[in-house]
Parts: C-alpha cells; sequence; structure tokens
C-alpha cells in the first residue's frame, strides 16, 4: 500500500521542483524530504527520480504516479466531506483567504453572516495575493480562498483545485481630475507615468498586458499593491493606473475615473473533491449573498 503522505511529497517535488523547496514548504529538513522519497521508491519497487547535477528530476512512472495522486487526493476530500456531512452540524474551523481589495465588500459581511448562521465555525482570514493561494490551499494553510484574474491575463488552471465564480466587475483607468475625459483611454495615457503594482503580482502583469495590447510600454514612477494608495497617487498628480470596481468605493476628490474593456473576475477557490464539505458549501453561500448585496457591480 502506497503511503499517501510520500506521494504528497513527490507531487510537491513535481510542482516546486527542489527536495529544498518540498522541505521549506512541509516544515521539514532536506533530508528527511529525501528519506521519505527514497521510502515511496523502494515501496513502488521503481525507479521515481534521477539525478540532474546537483537535484533530481522525476521519471515518466513519477510524473504518471503524479496524476495519479491528484485523483488520491482529491477522493481523501471527498471522503472528508461525506464525513462532514453525515456528522451534522457545523463545527470546527474554517481558514478563508482573500485578496485585499474584496476584504471588506465582499468577505467582511460573508463573515458576519457565517458567524450568525453557523456559530459553531471557528472562521480565521488570512488576506494574501492570489498567486499565493494555490499553494496555500494544497498546504492545507486556507479551505477557502477569493482568487481573481483578468480577461486578458487568464489564470492557468490549478490541477489540485476546483472553483465556482462569484463575480465579475469592470476594470477602470484612473486619471487626475484635470484630464479631459478621453475618447480612447489607453491612448492618450502612452506618455502618462504610471502607478502599477508590484513585479510578480497579477495586478502588475494586468497592467503591462493592457498597455501592450495600446501599442506601448508604460513609464512606471511609482508601484503600490494597495488600490487606495493607487489613488490617492493619483490624486496627488503622481501619474495614472488601473483600479477595479471594488476598490473604488469613494475615490478621493482630484480623480477621475473611465471604465475599460477589461473585466476582473473573481472565483471561489477550494480543493478538488471538498465542493460538497458543508463548510465549503456554507462559505460559498455567504459569499455569494455578500457578492448580491454590492451595489451595481459589473
Amino acid at each position: 500500500m502506497l503511503d499517501v503522505r510520500r506521494l504528497r511529497l513527490l507531487r510537491d517535488l513535481a510542482r516546486l521542483g527542489t527536495i529544498a523547496a518540498v522541505a521549506e514548504a512541509h516544515t521539514y529538513s532536506p533530508s528527511a524530504v529525501s528519506q521519505q522519497l527514497a521510502a515511496l521508491q523502494r515501496e513502488t519497487g521503481v525507479v521515481l527520480l534521477e539525478r540532474v547535477g546537483r537535484g533530481v528530476r522525476l521519471t515518466a512512472t513519477a510524473t504518471a504516479l503524479v496524476r495519479h495522486t491528484e485523483v488520491i487526493l482529491a477522493g481523501l476530500e471527498a471522503a472528508e466531506a461525506t464525513l462532514a456531512a453525515a456528522r451534522g452540524g457545523l463545527l470546527g474551523t474554517v481558514r478563508i483567504g482573500a485578496y485585499p481589495s474584496a476584504v471588506r465588500p465582499l468577505l467582511l459581511p460573508a463573515l458576519v453572516e457565517l458567524a450568525r448562521e453557523h456559530p459553531g465555525l471557528d472562521l480565521l482570514v488570512t488576506e494574501l495575493d492570489p498567486v499565493a493561494v494555490p499553494a496555500a490551499l494544497r498546504e492545507r494553510r486556507l479551505d477557502v480562498a477569493l482568487v481573481h484574474d483578468y480577461d486578458i491575463v487568464p489564470v492557468q488552471t490549478d490541477p489540485a483545485l476546483d472553483s465556482t465564480p462569484l463575480l465579475d466587475e469592470t476594470v477602470f483607468l484612473a486619471l487626475p481630475a484635470t484630464h479631459p475625459v478621453p475618447v480612447d483611454p489607453m491612448r492618450v495615457v502612452r506618455d502618462a507615468d504610471w502607478i502599477i503594482g508590484s513585479p510578480g503580482t497579477l495586478c502588475h502583469a494586468v497592467t503591462l498586458h493592457a498597455c501592450d495590447l495600446a501599442g506601448f510600454r508604460p513609464n512606471v514612477r511609482h508601484h503600490a499593491d494597495d488600490f487606495t494608495a493607487v489613488l490617492a497617487l493619483v490624486a496627488a498628480g503622481q501619474g495614472v493606473g488601473l483600479v477595479p470596481q471594488l476598490a473604488v468605493e469613494g475615490p478621493p476628490a482630484g480623480t477621475r475615473l473611465v471604465p475599460l474593456p477589461i473585466r476582473r473576475r473573481t472565483r471561489i477557490a477550494y480543493r478538488q473533491g471538498a465542493a460538497d464539505h458543508p463548510a465549503v458549501l456554507a462559505s460559498i453561500a455567504a459569499l455569494r449573498g455578500a457578492a448580491a448585496d454590492l451595489p451595481e457591480v459589473g
């Protein structure tokens, strides 16, 4: 019988690339990870890892085994969901993640609803960038999370995760209020200074891609990951930037918001197999209720 914990380490090696990275993700020592993978290789009776320089790579058999592992882990999640439903009542810890601009308009009202309807749940919230969500869900640091992408920069589906749509929203070009209303917004700001997200974030990528689609590369003057800070910098005449609708409640004086044909799409993500877990279902219902109460998102 194959050890599921060792299979999970192999799966994570395929994803992360190095034994050191797997060790860090699981708070193990690299030698402990190596020993567990060696034990898995003995269990299977086939070669799973090959030496490449100072590192290792998966064999074709190991890669196939990783695909089976994803199915096995999803099956275990489904089994846990069945048992949780059979026990009745919603009890225990639910770890929910959200990107910063969704915390106040979406997550807070959902938490109030969950606490009122299911007082036995212990709700823990983590704010994080969507690029960090897949690892957090895989490593069971989160149970449910809000993720987003943009129609012009779609995010590749993670095979270990499932999700359900929550809302789509408009993306605005934020300009100083003194700027005239442009007929072609992106064309008239090609020579402007730009305020964009930090490198490595989705907001950074979408701004670069939007400018690329308009035929130019932005002159980046400031990096800011907080949309409130972006709007404040725009109001101060420090440049222009892209801001999604959830982040523009009460924009500061001195800004002009011009809608663009770009959509930010939010989904509720969870591990494969967990869709019928009572706590996941309750979280989805509460988040959908919060989204339905938003004023004219779209």
